[in-house]
């Protein structure tokens, strides 16, 4: 166990290089959200954890993941009357869509317990890759060993994602939180030119 915690950092830096084998750029590049979409998403998660660290501190543990612009909320706050404030703040935030809430009362987790939150999250993604799936068109979030998949995404192909992180180790839970699309969809999303493209890492820098 010590091992794996150990681990983990190098997990999240080195996943895309080592166990995808492409490069992080390549794998944002392939994303199916519109480049100003990508770009939103990334503010929204900024903004959102701005406000809530703002406002409560060290008194809740929050992470804010924006999807096409629709936020998911995992953690842990102290009382429900805290878990409302937080969706109605974040629903505020410029640009979101909406509010998937799904924090939790209970106390803050710890270090390790994230950590392995971290290790899981890993694993299902090697795991996409192990299966042929196609590791760029899913997020993946874990929170107290619950799994989140995140993406837009054909019927089929979240079945396979959801079938995939089911049969993961350590995984308690698996939560759909797609946006479904026609086959015929995807399929022009994926075949966008590249200057409708999301922008690579670097051009986010």
């Amino acid at each position: 166990a010590a091992l794996a915690l150990a681990l983990v950092p190098f997990l999240q830096g080195c996943f895309g290089a080592v166990a995808v084998g492409v490069s992080a750029g390549a794998l944002m590049a392939a994303d199916r959200r519109l480049s100003e979409v990508y770009v939103t998403d990334q503010a929204i998660e900024l903004r959102a954890s701005g406000r809530i660290n703002d406002t409560f501190g060290e008194k809740v543990h929050v992470n804010v993941t924006s999807y096409n612009r629709k936020v998911l909320l995992t953690g842990e706050v102290p009382d429900n009357a805290t878990r409302t404030e937080i969706e109605k703040l974040v629903s505020r935030v410029d640009s979101v869509l909406g509010a998937i809430n799904e924090l939790r009362v209970a106390p803050i987790s710890s270090f390790s317990d994230r950590s392995n939150d971290t290790y899981i999250t890993s694993k299902v993604k090697t795991r996409f890759v192990d299966k042929g799936f196609l590791a760029n068109h899913v997020k993946v979030v874990t929170e107290a060993r619950v799994v989140y998949l995140l993406g837009l995404v054909t019927k089929s192909e979240g079945d396979a994602a959801v079938a995939v992180a089911r049969t993961t180790s350590d995984v308690a839970k698996v939560v759909r939180v797609f946006e479904y699309l026609p086959a015929e969809e995807a399929k022009r999303l994926d075949n966008r030119p590249p200057e409708q493209q999301p922008p690579t890492e670097q051009q986010t820098r």
